[in-house]
């Protein structure tokens, strides 16, 4: 049986137009491609979402969580703001304040006779004359070495192993 065309069809038709029982190659290209780009605006969306997050990686341990908070929230919320917000936050150089305070903190305690290893105890920090008596205690032997008064070392400041800011953004 001979294949006829509709009596109100033109003689010619365009190659897209497939005969019935026929597969449709335009639709199967078009279905790839149409899969395939949104794969890839999806990819460029997260990537692109994912920017200042990236930016701020070099920076400090605080600034990348704010930055990656309001990254999430405007990756749920669908609000830009909050993305805009994370982008300035994350090229913003923030000074380093914890590290002078830091060190203060640990010259103050050296000053103070405290160590590191003591639970914070005030009595260990207290002059031997002011400590209370302790029954366990003995008393110090007349020809045993006194200790000395600790130094006085002036601190250098050296940056951090970790401070590649200043290389980076130069």
């Amino acid at each position: 049986m001979e294949q006829s065309l509709h009596p109100a069809a033109v003689d010619h038709l365009p190659p897209f137009i497939t005969a019935p029982g026929q597969t449709d190659v335009l639709f199967n290209v078009m279905l790839v491609f149409v899969l395939l780009m949104i794969f890839l605006v999806g990819i460029l969306y997260l990537r692109l979402h994912a920017l200042p997050e990236h930016m701020a990686h070099g920076a400090s341990k605080v600034q990348l969580q704010i930055v990656g908070a309001l990254g999430l929230i405007a990756l749920f919320t669908h609000n830009h703001l909050f993305w805009i917000a994370a982008l300035l936050l994350a090229m913003v150089e923030f000074p380093d304040f914890s590290s002078p305070v830091r060190s203060m903190a640990r010259s103050l305690a050296k000053i103070a006779g405290r160590d590191e290893e003591t639970d914070g105890d005030v009595s260990e920090a207290l002059e031997p004359e002011a400590r209370p008596p302790d029954p366990e205690h003995k008393a110090p032997q007349p020809d045993a070495p006194q200790p000395t008064a600790p130094q006085w070392v002036p601190i250098e400041m050296t940056p951090a192993s970790a401070d590649e800011k200043v290389e980076r953004r130069g």
